[in-house]
Order: C-alpha cells, then sequence, then structure tokens
C-alpha cells in the first residue's frame, strides 16, 4: 500500500511540471523496462543458455537452474537442471509442464497452454541427462527430490510470472505433476494430468490382464495374440536376425543379459505398446500367421522397436527404470498364451531391474504409491485427470475419494496413450475446458478459444512422442 501511495504522489507532482513544459529530472523518470531475457537471468541460480525464435508472439528461451541434490541437505552439493520457458506475457496464466523425462528443446504448447493462451516454463526430471548430479547418488532420485525441485523452481519464476498457475503433465509427467501436487499442493491454482497411471499395489496386477481381455474388439485381440504368438514360433529365425541387426549398429545386451532376453522382452512388449500407440483402426496391419518373416519382423519393430532393449537404448531411461522399481510400480499381465514358447520366467525378466544396471542398487518402497493415492482420494484439490478408453496405462489409474475437492476423472473413447481434453466426449471436453479456465483466471473470458497468436503446429504433450513405450 505504501508503495502505492507513493507512486501517487510522485505522479501527482510531475503532473504540473509536465504541464508548464518543465524538464522532469532524471532520477524521477521511470526506468525502462528489462527485456524478458534480463528478468529471467537475473533470478539467482538462472542461466539462459539459449534463445530461439519462433514465429508467433512468443519468445522461447533454454535455461538451467541451480538445484541441490538433496533440498533436506542443501549442503552436500547442486546440479543444474535444465527447464524452457515459452514467453508469452506477464499478463497471462503459466502453464508448469512436468515433463517426467528428458527436455524437448523444440518449442511446443502442451494443451492447457494452447487453451489459456499462457506461458509455458518445462523442466526436465532430475536424473535425466543432462540434469544428473555428478557423482550420481541415485537415492536422491525419488518423488519428493523432483517435487522440491518443481517448488522451488515456480518459487522463483513467480517473482516474474504472477497470474495463476497450471500444472499438467502426460504419462510419466501427469504423475509427476500429481506426486509436486501431494507435497506442494498450493504452488498452483489447478493441475491437468494427462494418462497418469497409479500403480498402488505393486504385486497385484490382475487390472492389465482384465482390460488385454476386453479392449478393442474379439477379432483385434485374436490377430495381436496370433501374430505375437507367431514372432515366438518363428524364433530360431528372427532372433539372431534381431541379435545381428543390433550387433551392426553397435547395440549390446549387457543391462538385460542377452540379445535372446532382449527379444523375448519385445515380443512381451508388442501387443501393449499396439495398444498404447495404435488403436482398432491398426488391426487390418496386423500380419497374420501366413505372413513373411520380414513382414513379422517389421511390425515388430513398428511397434517395440528392435533397438529399444540395447543397453545404448536403454541408458536414456535409467532414471525412469530406477524409480519404476523402487516407487512407482509397474505392469504386469497374464501371458498363460505363451505357454511352452518362452524361455525366461516372466516375473524375472519382465521388471524394472532388467532395465537398470546392476551397478546401481534398488530397493522398492512400497509405501511411496499408497500415500499418493490417499491424498488423492482424502486431500486432492482442483485436478483433472485425462485417460484413454484404449491405453493400457489407465488399467490403473488415479480415483477419487470423499475427501477430493473439485477434482475430475473424464476418459475418452477409442483413445490411446495420447488422449487428451478434446478427445473427450464434446459434454465432457466443454465441462473439463470451462474448468481449466476457471482455475487458471480466465473463467468467461472466452479467450482460449480465440488465441490472440498464430498458434505453433503444436504437440498434444510436449516430449510424449521421445517417451519409451513402457511409459
Amino acid at each position: 500500500m505504501r508503495t502505492k501511495l507513493r507512486r501517487l504522489l510522485t505522479a501527482a507532482l510531475l503532473i504540473p511540471l509536465l504541464a508548464l513544459g518543465l524538464a522532469v529530472p532524471a532520477s524521477a523518470r521511470a526506468a525502462p523496462a528489462k527485456d524478458i531475457r534480463e528478468r529471467l537471468a537475473a533470478i539467482p541460480g538462472m542461466t539462459v543458455t539459449e534463445e530461439k525464435p519462433t514465429t508467433t508472439g512468443h519468445r522461447y528461451f533454454l535455461l538451467t537452474f541451480t538445484q541441490p541434490v538433496d533440498h533436506d541437505r542443501p549442503w552436500l552439493g547442486t546440479f543444474q537442471q535444465r527447464l524452457s520457458v515459452l514467453h508469452r506475457g506477464e499478463d497471462r496464466p503459466t502453464v508448469f509442464y512436468t515433463n517426467g523425462y528428458t527436455l524437448g528443446t523444440t518449442p511446443s504448447r502442451t494443451e492447457p497452454t494452447r487453451l489459456t493462451d499462457g506461458n509455458q516454463v518445462s523442466i526436465e526430471y532430475r536424473f535425466f541427462t543432462p540434469s544428473r548430479p555428478q557423482p550420481a547418488d541415485w537415492s536422491k532420485a525419488g518423488i519428493e527430490q523432483a517435487a522440491a525441485d518443481a517448488h522451488r523452481l515456480i518459487g522463483a519464476l513467480k517473482r516474474i510470472y504472477r497470474q495463476e498457475w497450471i500444472s499438467t503433465g502426460a504419462s510419466k509427467g501427469g504423475m509427476s505433476s500429481v506426486y509436486h501436487r501431494r507435497f506442494y499442493p498450493d504452488d498452483v491454482d489447478g493441475t491437468v494430468a494427462y494418462v497418469a497411471p497409479n500403480d498402488v499395489d505393486d504385486r497385484e496386477d490382475s487390472a492389465y490382464s482384465a482390460f488385454f481381455e476386453h479392449v478393442g474388439s474379439a477379432e483385434c485381440r485374436a490377430a495381436l495374440s496370433a501374430a505375437q504368438r507367431e514372432l515366438l514360433v518363428r524364433r530360431s529365425t528372427l532372433e539372431p536376425r534381431y541379435a545381428a541387426d543390433n550387433a551392426a549398429r553397435g547395440g549390446t545386451f549387457e543391462t538385460v543379459g542377452s540379445a535372446d532376453r532382449g527379444y523375448e522382452i519385445g515380443v512381451l512388449d508388442v501387443v501393449w505398446a499396439f495398444w498404447q500407440y495404435a488403436g482398432e483402426a491398426d488391426c487390418a496391419a496386423v500380419p497374420a500367421a501366413t505372413a513373411t518373416d520380414d513382414q513379422l519382423y517389421a511390425w515388430l519393430d513398428t511397434h517395440s522397436g528392435i533397438d529399444s532393449n540395447t543397453d545404448q537404448s536403454l541408458a536414456a531411461y535409467t532414471a525412469y527404470y530406477y524409480q519404476a522399481g523402487t516407487q512407482l510400480g509397474s505392469p504386469g499381465f497374464d501371458v498363460s498364451g505363451l505357454t511352452g514358447l518362452l524361455h525366461y520366467d516372466t516375473r524375472e525378466l519382465y521388471t524394472p531391474r532388467s532395465y537398470v544396471p546392476r551397478s546401481i542398487p534398488m530397493r522398492f518402497d512400497r509405501h511411496a504409491m499408497r500415500d499418493i493415492d490417499s491424498w488423492v482420494r482424502h486431500g486432492a484439490e482442483r485436478i483433472i485427470f485425462v485417460y484413454g478408453q484404449n491405453d493400457p496405462w489407465g488399467a490403473e489409474r488415479f480415483t477419487l475419494g470423499r475427501g477430493s475437492e473439485d477434482s475430475y476423472v473424464y476418459t475418452a473413447p477409442g483413445a490411446n496413450h495420447g488422449a487428451k481434453i478434446a478427445a473427450l466426449t464434446p459434454a465432457d471436453s466443454a465441462a473439463a475446458t470451462a474448468k481449466l479456465l476457471d482455475w487458471a483466471g480466465l473463467g468467461g473470458t472466452g479467450s482460449l478459444l480465440a488465441p490472440r497468436v498464430q498458434p505453433f503446429t503444436d504437440l498434444d504433450h510436449e516430449g510424449l512422442l521421445q517417451e519409451h513405450h513402457r511409459l
């Protein structure tokens, strides 16, 4: 209040001087506004590393921010965490995008950013390179430390972006947005969590088996099962080809153990990956039992990725698999239809431990997800969950309880792991959009439907396409 009064008095004194044509003292003139790049760089611990051009009214910056390795014991050291800022204007709301993985460095907007015509801050998840402390103490890669990263960064940026904040993320990023709210519920005004799994009891996976028994049409399910079996029936031909192709590319299999183990994991993945990123319309392309080896092999590559289980590919996702094996949990499903064709015990092979180098110790914390689930049911506020009807990750999802306030769960008909608000039924899409606008301080303005700038060629979820198909 004092500052405001001081400004009013100063203005009152200047008006007579201007009316008389007298010069205004230099000390009384308003200092020129600093450029947004300067303002970002002035935040303690923040470094602007690059500004990339856009063809719109936005400005796009890549930055690093100094974070403690351990927020509970900041004297133990720091690391540089990457982020990006898509600047629209200080008068607009800001969307905080918890990527969950590595940072995308091409300007793009999430759905909430487009709908609000807002700013967007995207953060690289800790322990994904290059946002990894050296040496890496993997015990500091958990959800509470990552939530503290988000909390500290939001606090730093709120000195510039003072309008409403909305957090969002897809898949593991959606999970991360919920975890952040669990520990810092008041950092943002609302959250849109897309396709976020919620594996409360890692030992109980019947929901995934039930999903695969009912997803899509019976004809499509039968075709997928037959093609998966055929990949194992022809293993003596296809697995040596798989091993040779990866060797030619420089791919090795020390982490999973062998090319044969990598091949089996890929075959186990193929039906899951189909429903995660494809859909009923793609069933016609599933190879029949009479297909050639080339056709079967190409189909496996399309959906599982021939090199996805090599050391070189897995290295980019070590931080995810570590989290899955220590806190998040991982899915399992019925493989009785493949009896007699598998070389390994699926309970031992198809787990996060298979994808993390043995030099990194792992111990599972059964309390972590139960705590999150309990908070969502009994204390969550202002969260929208969006799932795809045909997405296997939605088999175990977040559920609201009597203590959840102003929160909603929507399912997009026929959608996969790319489900979004626009894919909901018209009534649900309108309701979710209106709620998002309300949280963003734009209720009733109609500004979302008439963005003031030409939109980017947008990705529905920045970085979603770079995710490994297991999450």
